[in-house]
């Protein structure tokens, strides 16, 4: 292996003009700076990182601990952190804190030992107790999706209001009154504020939430199995099962498709969190689709202005609704065959203006 030693010899150059070059000095001319990269090509070289490190007092990694790396979103979150990482010249370390706080503490406690420039996190439960103490000891921090109220940390989220809203103006121009809702944890930001929207939605339409159409889930596909059983055992059950994320929109199929009933037919099904599963599906899973990829880009670039000193916003960036089959076609009755050509199969998206121009409608309409 090629030491720097060996760099310097076949550049014809100094060991600290070497050096000079692998950091970025300004102080070295064109033509040895031009003679040094040639040398270092040619003999393959590569920096030992850690040794730099010491020096710099930078490893040019970042850390990523999230929720469940079997969530798709969340797979699909730490690709465009990673992505948009290595863009910028960090690497990204991952942990998985499979929703445990005590995992996520795991997590931070070794990244932060493995020296680390700045850490991303999409904060389990309200936290933990290491996560937090690294938050308010000045580590470069930025949370993604998740949030912990009073910690003075940016946050890079989507906003998924309007959204919501545009879905129940969706599920009440198809006629749907009955509407359940499965929850996420509600310590977390995400589980309290997808059912404080999908509320005051339906308070928007003149619909009511009864206290046995919210169901406690985890964001786990059993839980949201579980919670839509019990909805389907009410005397009278909703037309219309919202999960608050994918994969208990899942498990919901799964207890819907256990009971012999059909989607729409017999009930409907719709999630926050989109994913292209839900495209294959039959039906399609009618769906609010959060802005993943801008969201893992958006945290590395707050996480890289933290750690040159900078200070970030945070930033909430719209989710939109994508109306599919799962909830009954335009036209037709909430329990009837949806039309083979519904205008909104497979995949429609809904823009805020179109959604709030139809949601005009529908309130007009409202006796």
């Amino acid at each position: 292996m090629a030491s720097i030693k060996d760099v310097a010899a076949g550049a014809g150059v100094s060991v600290a003009t070497v050096s000079r070059v692998l950091n970025g000095h300004p102080s070295v001319s064109a033509e040895a700076r031009k003679r040094v990269l040639a040398a270092v090509e040619a003999l393959g070289y590569r920096p030992n990182a850690l040794a730099r490190s010491l020096r710099t007092d930078q490893t040019r990694t970042l850390g990523l601990v999230i929720s469940d790396v079997l969530n798709p979103y969340f797979t699909e979150l730490a690709r465009s952190v990673e992505e948009e990482a290595r863009a910028l010249g960090y690497s990204v370390i991952i942990g998985n804190a499979d929703e445990r706080p005590e995992l996520q503490d795991h997590h931070v406690t070794t990244l932060l030992d493995r020296r680390i420039d700045g850490l991303l996190v999409s904060p389990t439960d309200g936290g933990s107790p290491r996560m937090l103490e690294a938050a308010r000891g000045g580590t470069p921090m930025v949370f993604v999706d998740r949030w912990i109220p009073g910690v003075d940390v940016p946050v890079v989220r989507s906003d998924g209001r309007d959204a919501v809203r545009d879905l129940v103006a969706h599920l009440h121009g198809l006629g749907h009154r009955r509407l359940a809702i499965i929850a996420g944890p509600a310590a977390t930001t995400t589980g309290r504020e997808r059912v404080d929207a999908f509320r005051a939605a339906l308070g928007e339409f003149g619909l009511p939430l009864p206290a046995d159409h919210i169901g406690q889930g985890d964001f786990q596909a059993d839980s949201g199995r579980r919670v839509t059983e019990g909805f389907l055992d009410l005397p009278e059950p909703p037309e219309v099962v919202f999960a608050a994320d994918n994969l208990m929109a899942l498990g919901a199929l799964d207890a819907v498709r256990a009971r012999g009933l059909r989607v729409p037919e017999d009930i409907a099904l719709a999630a926050f969190d989109d994913i292209p599963w839900f495209v294959h599906t039959d039906p399609p899973v009618t769906a609010i689709a959060q802005p993943t990829g801008e969201l893992g880009r958006a945290a590395v670039r707050a996480l890289v202005d933290r750690i040159e000193g900078r200070r970030p916003e945070s930033v909430a960036l719209p989710a939109r609704l994508v109306v599919r089959r799962s909830c009954g076609a335009p036209g037709s009755s909430p329990h009837s065959p949806d039309s083979p050509d519904s205008p909104d199969s497979p995949d429609s998206p809904v823009s805020p203006a179109s959604s709030a121009s139809s949601a005009s409608s529908v309130r007009r309409s409202t006796p």
